[in-house]
């Protein structure tokens, strides 16, 4: 039974390892549908711990490499996930988001009947990640409070730039989407 534990940790480990250098690939060639195949074995996992299967716990070391490896996952993946699900929900809508130069998107305005490009939600990918970690500290911490101050602060910080239906659809999307994957992750870290 040690010996099918060890094949099974060290195994999770190399998926977590993989699952790490897709994300990073994503994000590297701008692909980032790619990263979408790391949905897969965090799903598994959950799967796994919400229908009690039983496996031999890993040792100490395995423990915390395996911890620290979803961390990182929770944190990085969580980009070009955001990024694929909104350019899954902009399908069909005619809009054309691009990328600004600080992080935000650029927001095609016509309001007084002339065209401008805007760049808003400037910092957001910086913000996701901070996000995300804060987000996996706090759970793995057992302090959930912090997401709620972390939730409110982001809300407050963008306030001013949520103008548009546009802008609050993805803001919204964005923030339930990078949520979600950090606690996901979060939570096979805990389990």
């Amino acid at each position: 039974m040690i010996v099918v534990g060890s094949i099974l940790w060290a195994a999770a480990l190399l998926v977590i390892a993989a699952s790490l250098a897709v994300a990073i690939t994503s994000i590297r060639f701008r692909r980032p549908r790619l990263s979408l195949v790391t949905i897969a074995p965090v799903a598994i996992g959950l799967a796994g711990a919400a229908f009690l299967i039983s496996v031999p716990a890993p040792s100490h070391a395995v423990a915390v490499i395996g911890g620290i490896g979803l961390a990182l996952l929770g944190v990085v993946a969580g980009n070009p996930i955001t990024v694929a699900v909104l350019a899954f929900a902009d399908r069909g809508t005619g809009a054309t988001v691009t990328d600004g130069h600080h992080g935000g998107i650029i927001l095609k305005e016509s309001r007084d009947g002339t065209r401008r490009d805007a760049e808003v939600l400037r910092g957001g990918t910086t913000i996701g990640y901070v996000e995300r970690l804060v987000v996996i500290a706090a759970i793995v911490l057992g302090h959930l409070e912090i997401v709620a101050v972390l939730i409110a602060v982001k809300g407050l910080g963008r306030f001013s730039e949520l103008d548009s239906p546009e802008i609050r659809e993805r803001f919204i999307i964005g923030t339930l989407v990078s949520l979600a994957w950090a606690g996901a992750c979060a939570l096979l870290i805990v389990v």
